[in-house]
């Protein structure tokens, strides 16, 4: 995938997540953003990959965010791995 497309798919994430009620006040109180500073650092890479990291942490989350954008369930990781500092750690 290439990182205009991961781009895409984390904007899609982040649009999602802050729409959602009950998720969304999860993911500011780990971030330690607040809605104003979300809102400015939208496009930012590490704001980004934050989003997809932290969706990708529920498969919950995963399904209904896909549910929800049309997104496919593995768009989210694949586009984290695709996005700077989310290549795969091969520890051998």
């Amino acid at each position: 995938m290439k990182q205009e497309s991961a781009e895409v798919i984390a904007l899609k994430t982040l649009t999602w997540l802050v729409g959602d009620e009950e998720i969304f006040p999860i993911f500011l109180g780990s971030s330690g953003m607040s809605p104003e500073e979300l809102r400015m650092r939208a496009t930012e890479m590490d704001v980004l990959s934050a989003v997809l990291d932290f969706v990708t942490m529920n498969d919950e989350w995963v399904n209904a965010c896909a549910t929800a954008t049309g997104l496919d369930p593995h768009d989210p990781m694949r586009a984290r791995q695709a996005l700077p500092g989310g290549a795969d750690i091969h520890w051998t």
